[in-house]
C-alpha cells in the first residue's frame, strides 16, 4: 500500500523538505503519493498511512483542517493524531504547557469582545493563535504601540484569538533553536536567524522567508524541548515528528516559543541522514 504525504495546493514546490522525504521513502521500499489534503476527489482510506506536511494553507479553516484530519484517522493511520492536530493548530496549547511547568515565552491572551489592549513590553509580538509560517504576525516597538494596536483589533474585529508576546531581543543575535524529534528522539537541531524586523510590518504570503544553519543544542535546551515534548496530551510516543522552537531570555535561559507538530519545516537537506531517520520511522508504520 502506499503512503500519502498531505500537502496544500499552494505549498506545491515550495516544501524542502519534500524531495528529500520522497527519496528516503524509496530508499526504504516505500511507495509515496503527494496529496491535497482539501482535494474532495482523494479516498484517503486506500493508504496505509496520510502524514501530514506542507499543509500551511490551514489557519483561515482550521475547523475544516481539523475535520478532514478526523475523518481521515477514522479510515487509516494518521500522523500526527487527529487530537494532536486539534490541540496543535490553537497557540493556546502553550498556556497549557506553561500550566504543566513548561517555561514559555510570556504570552497575553485577547479575545473577541474581550478589549485589545496590549502589555506594556519595550517590544511586541502580534499575532493570531491560529497561524502558520509566521503569517499574520509583526513586530513592533513601543513608539509603534498605535500600529500595534491597530494589528490587534483588527484580528479581534475578524474573530480570531490574538496572542501578544514580548519580542525575545536575543534572536537578533543567537537566533532561534528548532529542534527536531523524530519518534520521540533527538534528531537534530538548527539554527533560524531572525525573521520578524522592526518596522517591517505584518508578514503576508504563505510563509515568511527564513535563514537556517545547523546548530548543536546546549544540554538545557534540549531538556526544555523534552518537557515540552513530555507534556503533549496522550504523550509523545505517539508523536511522528515534531519540532520545538528555543530561545534564549534576558536572564540566560531557554524559553519555549513554539512547538510544532502539525506541518513544520524539519531541514531535511540540512542534518545527513535525517530524511532516512524519518522514512524509516514511517516505513515501521506501515507493517
Amino acid at each position: 500500500m502506499t503512503v500519502a504525504i498531505a500537502t496544500a495546493a499552494g505549498a506545491r514546490g515550495l516544501d524542502e523538505d519534500e524531495p528529500f522525504l520522497l527519496d528516503a521513502l524509496r530508499r526504504h521500499g516505500v511507495e509515496a503519493e503527494v496529496a491535497v489534503w482539501d482535494d474532495p476527489a482523494i479516498r484517503w482510506g486506500r493508504f496505509a498511512l496520510v502524514v501530514v506536511r506542507s499543509t500551511w494553507d490551514y489557519p483561515p479553516r482550521r475547523d475544516d483542517f481539523v475535520g478532514w484530519a478526523e475523518e481521515v484517522a477514522a479510515t487509516t493511520a494518521l500522523a500526527n493524531p487527529a487530537d494532536v492536530l486539534r490541540w496543535n493548530t490553537d497557540k493556546r496549547y502553550l498556556a497549557d504547557l506553561a500550566r504543566a511547568g513548561v517555561a514559555v515565552v510570556p504570552t497575553a491572551w485577547l479575545e473577541p469582545g474581550g478589549g485589545d489592549g496590549l502589555p506594556e513590553w519595550d517590544e511586541l509580538v502580534v499575532k493570531p493563535a491560529v497561524s502558520a509560517g509566521a503569517k499574520d504576525t509583526a513586530r513592533y516597538r513601543r513608539d509603534e504601540r498605535a500600529a500595534a494596536t491597530a494589528h490587534a483589533a483588527a484580528l479581534l474585529a475578524d474573530r480570531r484569538t490574538v496572542m501578544v508576546q514580548p519580542y525575545v531581543s536575543a534572536v537578533d543575535e543567537a537566533g532561534e533553536t528548532a529542534i527536531v524529534f523524530i519518534e520521540g528522539r533527538y534528531s537534530h537541531a538548527i539554527r533560524k536567524g531572525p525573521i520578524l524586523r522592526p518596522g517591517a510590518g505584518v508578514v503576508d504570503g504563505l510563509f515568511a522567508e527564513e535563514d537556517v544553519s545547523p546548530r548543536e543544542p546546549a544540554p538545557e535546551e534540549r531538556a526544555l524541548a523534552e518537557a515540552a515534548l513530555a507534556a503533549v496530551p496522550g504523550g509523545p510516543e505517539r508523536l511522528l515528528y515534531a519540532r520545538v522552537d528555543v530561545v534564549t531570555g534576558n536572564d540566560g535561559t531557554p524559553l519555549l516559543l513554539e512547538l510544532e507538530l502539525t506541518e513544520p519545516s524539519l531541514f531535511l537537506e540540512l542534518a545527513g541522514g535525517s530524511a532516512d531517520r524519518l522514512a524509516s520511522a514511517i516505513a515501521a508504520r506501515t507493517r
